[in-house]
């Protein structure tokens, strides 16, 4: 049962609010609570809630973290957004329920090797690099169709796309060239919006959003 007024019931019902505007189905929005750098403490009342799917950046610290709170809460489902280095893959397809950020041949390789090892198929979401800013990860816009096919050959279920639109610029423009890029290449999901954003990204397309400091404070340094 959710407490009137918190967080999660205020986010949830401006994502009403958003699909309602965008008519869609809220039942079509998946709210990824970015839990990165918060402790059990800070996570178990979303989970009292009734909230389950978790998003961190990070295969140690969600190692470190979730299994004890898995064990309460069985129907967790936890997401890897950020970037994932390929000596990990074994750990975060055994540990992670999707992963938000495949982005180069190389992670295809080593996650097609892991989902071989460990018998899991773990959903990707392709992050593309919209912006053009490779220090932030993301496949370049002109290699998405080379990698896309890779993975398709490689067995792994694609989940859909995924960007970080640049900070301080009008995000709107990013989200409606995902949603084309999504389209164009028949993929059903879109992983994008944050805290101060995901309103926007609901009504370009969005169909996982990423949301930290809206449901959980500011995050600890």
């Amino acid at each position: 049962m959710e407490k009137a007024g918190s967080p999660l019931e205020q986010v949830r019902s401006s994502i009403a609010q958003a699909c309602n505007r965008a008519r869609r189905d809220p039942g079509d929005i998946t709210l990824v609570a970015i839990s990165k750098r918060h402790t059990a403490a800070t996570i178990e009342p979303l989970l009292i809630e009734g909230h389950r799917h978790f998003g961190e950046n990070r295969v140690q610290e969600a190692a470190e973290k979730w299994p004890a709170l898995r064990e309460a809460h069985p129907a967790v489902q936890l997401h890897l957004v950020g970037q994932l280095q390929s000596n990990k893959a074994e750990e975060a397809a055994a540990l992670f329920d999707v992963i938000h950020s495949l982005d180069r041949p190389s992670l295809v390789k080593a996650l097609a090797k892991a989902f071989d090892k460990t018998g899991r198929l773990v959903p990707c979401f392709v992050q593309v690099d919209v912006g053009d800013e490779p220090q932030k990860g993301g496949c370049p816009v002109g290699d998405l169709p080379a990698l896309l096919t890779q993975a398709r050959d490689a067995d792994i279920p694609l989940a859909g796309l995924m960007c970080l639109p640049p900070a301080d610029i009008e995000p709107a423009p990013f989200f409606a060239f995902l949603d084309k890029l999504a389209r164009d290449h028949g993929l059903e999901g879109r992983s994008m919006g944050m805290s101060g954003d995901y309103e926007t990204a609901i009504m370009l397309g969005a169909t996982h959003i990423r949301v930290g400091t809206a449901l959980f404070g500011e995050r600890p340094a």
